[in-house]
């Protein structure tokens, strides 16, 4: 008896989209309202009561950070269909992969210092100038070097991991606002990086659109002006009082307080195992999903049936995007006037509900609608984690030295990825569902880590949130 293989389509369920959607509106819409009808009211970021100098600084500053994240997305969206188009094998890729965190891990690991030294203006310049290099030479080489490449952007995203951040803290203390203020921006960065990354995959899939061999590069052109825009913003925009210290005295100050303090340790180790889970979950996410169409494949055949089902990855990226959207907007209500929730509790419980998420992914959970509202979770738990230890760092990190706290408690991760990259992805001894249990097991340990900073920590946690 033959087999009839019938072909459909698995897409999110639309009604999906628009809950999403109406949340985070809604979310972020009321938020005013609540805040007056607070008797502790804490200022939002609709108020006009800030000052009319850090307001301007705010709008600037998340329009060069929604550009800049434009940049670092249009690589993510559009790199691995670009390999593909060139012909490059599953080994080169990873192989790549691999190149780009080895040297995220030796030499990403020190830029955070070095901006520290010289100050946050000239290493964000180099950002632009990483990708305005990169976007040229892919611009008018028809196979540029895929290490070089690597190499290039791992530090460009090393580079906006902690420059962007600094430089607005930065910024913050020398005008002396409100604390509540800087916290309204960490939340903001998150969601407009977010939607800066929705709106990429929307840019470059009407650049490239049906015909791919002539506007393949497009995209490239597109980085190169976002580029020069940012480079010209951060170049004449931008006033940074000359900074100078001794490296003696940098490497003092960043003994006593970093390296002798444990509680540094703690918040260092979760911005290491969210690092982690996060650069797997975008490396996984695609194969995880793919791996579990074939699977039902191979079932349905079994029993004289097939299920020939396709997977539209570019519907579900939004969708998890959103989330994280959604996630990062419930940072003000729960740290808001009326909450007496604390920082440290709150993190807490995202890192159990994104460990326990993660657990049910890594022992290969076969529905893809549940998988996809794992996925969902796992990121409104990433969009508020993200902003929750930018306050912490606040809390206990000195800002003359956030940089290099930043970019060297995210070497661990990088060493991590780097070692389970060479044994699961190229040598193919680790299988998928083994990283993430481990990417499981270090948000577990934050989650501990967490309590311990609350058990230990001894900031004037009252006096911070009245200022």
């Amino acid at each position: 008896m033959a087999v009839i293989i019938e072909n459909s389509i698995w897409e999110p369920n639309p009604y999906l989209f628009i809950f999403i959607f109406l949340s985070c509106f809604l979310s972020i819409l009321l938020l005013p309202y609540a805040s007056k009808n607070s008797s502790t009211r804490t200022p939002s970021p609709f108020d006009h009561g800030f000052s009319s100098s850090f307001s301007s600084f705010q709008r600037k500053f998340l329009l060069l950070y929604s550009l800049a994240s434009v940049m670092e997305g249009l690589w993510s969206v559009y790199g691995e269909f670009e390999y593909t188009y060139r012909g490059v094998s599953r080994e080169q890729i990873v192989l790549s992969l691999c190149v780009g965190y080895a040297a995220s891990l030796f030499v990403g690991s020190f830029l955070g210092v070095l901006s520290d030294l010289i100050g946050q203006k000239k290493v964000c310049m180099t950002f632009c100038i990483i990708h305005l290099v990169t976007a040229v030479w892919k611009r008018i080489s028809v196979h540029p070097s895929l290490f070089i490449t690597s190499i290039g952007l791992s530090l460009a995203t090393s580079i906006f991991s902690f420059s962007f951040e600094a430089w607005m803290v930065h910024h913050h203390e020398k005008q002396g606002q409100r604390q509540d203020m800087l916290s309204d921006t960490f939340w903001l960065m998150t969601v407009f990086e977010s939607v800066s990354l929705i709106g990429n995959q929307m840019l470059v899939n009407s650049l490239v659109g049906d015909n791919v061999k002539i506007n393949m590069f497009s995209p490239s052109t597109v980085a190169v002006f976002l580029a020069l825009i940012c480079l010209t913003f951060v170049t004449k925009g931008w006033t940074e009082a000359s900074q100078r210290i001794e490296l003696e005295d940098y490497r003092t100050s960043f003994s006593a307080y970093i390296f002798s303090d444990k509680r540094i340790w703690l918040l260092a180790w979760a911005q290491a195992s969210i690092h982690f889970s996060v650069a797997f979950f975008w490396i996984l996410w695609a194969p995880t999903l793919v791996v579990l169409r074939l699977k039902y494949k191979l079932n349905r055949c079994t029993s004289n049936l097939a299920d020939g089902r396709e997977v539209h990855l570019g519907l579900i990226y939004p969708c998890l995007l959103g989330s994280r959207i959604l996630g990062s907007s419930l940072f003000p209500w729960l740290m808001g006037g009326t909450s007496s929730i604390r920082t440290e509790d709150c993190l807490l419980y995202c890192f159990v509900i994104s460990g326990l998420v993660i657990s049910i992914v890594a022992f290969d959970y076969q529905d893809l609608g549940v998988l996809v509202m794992l996925f969902s979770i796992f990121h409104a738990c990433v969009g508020l984690i993200v902003p929750l230890l930018a306050r912490l760092r606040t809390m206990y990190v000195p800002n003359k030295l956030r940089g290099g706290m930043i970019s060297l408690s995210l070497a661990p991760a990088n060493a991590a990825i780097l070692f389970f990259l060479l044994q699961g992805g190229y040598y193919r001894r680790i299988e998928n569902s083994v990283i993430l249990a481990f990417a499981a097991l270090g948000l577990f340990t934050s989650a501990g880590s967490m309590y311990a900073l609350k058990r230990w920590g001894k900031h004037p946690y009252q006096a911070w949130q009245k200022q």
